[in-house]
């Protein structure tokens, strides 16, 4: 019971982290890029890194893999565009929803790349996931938002990275996947950021700094709570995330959260539930 309890305690930082994350992204839409959100998230990430790499030595950081890591962070860069451009255009709680098909088609890429099986209850969650994506995007309707679309694809980037991140476990320790990602995706932030360059202001950077941080904080707060509680157990409280975002949308942006979209969120879930294995490992956001 206490690790359970400390497991549901590290959740909630978890949970904080992403909705400061998101409500970060969503303030500073109006006025900056996806591109140079992304370029600042990097810049206060590496600075953290830089520090923690300091303290341990640079030995810590030491690869031989070094295109596996640049290949995880295109396929990262890519569902942290997705992610972010979707929270400046639909509500929070659709983004969220999306985003936990990212375990489904983590199963899919791992049976394809990987050699692991995709057993029955993979192939029910696959079902299920998309199920679910197809009431939430609706493509071909008049409803049909191409922000909804970003957010799908930024699932497939995650799920991706997340793929590759199981393959560097073994040899690469966390503070290196942590190091690489931010050094890796700066310069692709700071590229796509110079032809649609905005002025950043003094009032962009509590905003700028909240999305750098809770970015690594959301990342250790998940591994210490799976560290401590099995899957089964933590995963339910991750999708409290779900509600939380949708009464938090309602609240500050006056969103509403449609029937059909609560219908497909429930059918995501029930994918990501049908799917649980004894063991998974967290990627970083």
């Amino acid at each position: 019971m206490p690790n359970v309890l400390l497991a549901a305690i590290w959740m909630i930082g978890a949970i904080f982290s992403f909705m400061a994350m998101a409500l970060g992204g969503r303030e500073l839409s109006s006025d900056l890029s996806t591109f140079q959100v992304l370029f600042f998230r990097s810049v206060v990430g590496l600075l953290i890194v830089l520090v923690l790499v300091w303290r341990r030595g640079a030995g810590v950081v030491r690869t031989g893999r070094l295109g596996l890591h640049v290949g995880r962070n295109l396929a990262h860069f890519v569902g942290q565009f997705g992610w972010f451009f979707a929270i400046a255009s639909i509500p929070l709680a659709e983004v969220f929803a999306i985003e936990f098909t990212v375990p489904v088609w983590a199963a899919l890429m791992s049976a394809l790349f990987l050699g692991e099986r995709l057993t029955p209850r993979r192939l029910l969650a696959l079902a299920l996931g998309l199920s679910g994506v197809l009431l939430i995007v609706r493509p071909g309707v008049g409803l049909f938002q191409p922000a909804a679309l970003a957010a799908l694809v930024g699932a497939v980037g995650y799920a991706a990275s997340h793929v590759c991140t199981k393959r560097l476990t073994a040899t690469d320790s966390p503070l290196a996947i942590l190091f690489f990602m931010t050094a890796v995706q700066l310069p692709l932030g700071l590229l796509g950021s110079a032809w649609q360059w905005q002025p950043v202001q003094a009032a962009h950077a509590p905003w700028l700094i909240v999305v750098g941080v809770t970015a690594l904080t959301a990342h250790y707060c998940l591994a210490r709570a799976f560290s401590l509680a099995e899957v089964a157990v933590v995963l339910p409280m991750d999708f409290l995330r779900l509600p939380l975002a949708a009464a938090l949308g309602y609240v500050l942006y006056n969103e509403s959260f449609e029937a059909l979209a609560v219908v497909g969120s429930l059918l995501i879930i029930a994918a990501n539930v049908s799917s649980l294995a004894p063991a998974r490992r967290v990627s970083v956001r």
